[in-house]
């Protein structure tokens, strides 16, 4: 959405443009979706990660929403300036990692629901949502830092050029994980220059990076000529979007 709206305000078609995410992941996590395992904890017993591949997102998401406004002409104090917003996808060669609605096979196909008798959606969780979390973990921060290392060769940028580093991350699980993937790959970010505000704004998903940012602008710290380096993941497709501000 941030990218569409900067391309309109760019390309001159708008003067403005109000860009925003919302997320209520809380009507996916109600107990009556899970309750009907109660009767099956055999199965979960006999295969743990069943349940784990759900209750790892359970308890990871939180309701929230925000909103940036996008202008053609520097306004306020401090105003961040879009430099550019780019991004990578690895879903051509990534099975499908988070879902609702299906059950994931063996070979990685997903299905569907309406191949599942009603019965079925009960006992396996069908409308759960989920998440292969062996995949996630084995790929996440790889897939990551690959992508990472594309935008800073394409945009001619390291990170020496960045003053603030503002990675979304759904749990302090991967912040570590993060760090060690960028020395390994040789593209260390310094930790002074992280930005998180997860301890207590929680992760809400697509909204995340909108209220570090607000965060970041409303602690001071900015001035002018401070760069800005947002990282967004998108785990169900191994997706991730990057956007390089300026302060102004």
């Amino acid at each position: 959405a941030m990218k569409y709206g900067y391309l309109s305000v760019k390309a001159g078609d708008n003067r403005n443009a109000v860009c925003a995410a919302s997320e209520r992941p809380s009507t996916w996590m109600k107990s009556n979706i899970y309750e009907n395992e109660v009767a099956h904890m055999k199965q979960l017993e006999d295969n743990p990660i069943l349940s784990f591949n759900k209750e790892f997102l359970r308890w990871m998401l939180s309701d929230g929403a925000a909103a940036v406004l996008l202008e053609d002409a520097p306004n306020g104090d401090h105003p961040l300036k879009i430099e550019w917003i780019d991004g990578y996808s690895y879903a051509h060669e990534m099975e499908t990692c988070m879902y609702a609605g299906a059950e994931k096979e063996l070979n990685g196909h997903l299905k569907p629901w309406s191949e599942f008798s009603a019965e079925e959606w009960n006992e396996n969780s069908i409308f759960a949502i989920k998440q292969d979390t062996r995949l996630l973990g084995d790929n996440i921060l790889k897939k990551g830092v690959d992508s990472l290392k594309k935008v800073y060769k394409k945009h001619d940028i390291s990170p020496d050029d960045v003053d603030y580093y503002l990675p979304h991350i759904s749990s302090f699980y991967f912040k570590q994980g993060l760090y060690d993937e960028m020395v390994a790959q040789g593209i260390e970010m310094p930790w002074h220059k992280w930005f998180l505000n997860l301890e207590h704004v929680g992760n809400v998903g697509a909204a995340s990076i909108y209220l570090m940012l607000e965060e970041l602008v409303g602690s001071g710290k900015l001035k002018k000529g401070d760069t800005i380096l947002c990282h967004v993941p998108e785990s169900a497709r191994f997706s991730y979007m990057y956007a390089y501000l300026t302060v102004h």
